[in-house]
């Protein structure tokens, strides 16, 4: 199965990120892929062995679907794993940077689509995390010094 890495850099600390990334009210804040997309629901029993359900929602309620998975591995602020319904498995990594922090997805991809399209929409999600949080808890790079 072949694997898909997306990454991005966020100006802000790890700790702040690792709680936007599992508190479920912030998945509903910045979980979609674009903005006709929104996340009704968000369920997150954060442990191993705990499952996590996001509903997902086109705003003119054309489509819908729960993506779903279960943790497999808890490393708070460096690391969280886990597997979807369909065996596929998928990785974060929170890499600190000082008073930012590079987050790397690996996961695996499905057969329905394209790789390349996989890759956009996972990635199209990614920065929409990076730019909720940026936005939310304040970007490194626009700290003042007083």
């Amino acid at each position: 199965m072949e694997q898909i890495k997306i990454q991005t850099h966020i100006g802000v600390r790890v700790e702040t990120i690792w709680n936007a990334y599992t508190s479920a009210e912030d998945i509903m804040q910045w979980n979609r892929a674009s903005e006709d997309w929104h996340c009704i629901e968000a369920i997150n029993d954060l442990r191993i062995g705990g499952k996590f359900k996001n509903r997902m929602e086109a705003k003119d309620a054309s489509a819908g679907f729960d993506f779903t998975g279960t943790y497999t591995e808890l490393d708070p602020f460096k690391k969280i794993a886990y597997v979807m319904p369909d065996g596929r498995h998928v990785t974060i990594n929170f890499n600190p940077k000082k008073a930012a922090t590079d987050v790397e997805v690996i996961f695996d991809a499905e057969s329905e689509n394209p790789i390349d399209l996989q890759r956009q929409g996972w990635q199209a999600i990614l920065d929409n995390f990076k730019f909720y949080v940026e936005k939310t808890y304040g970007s490194a790079s626009q700290a003042q010094t007083f």
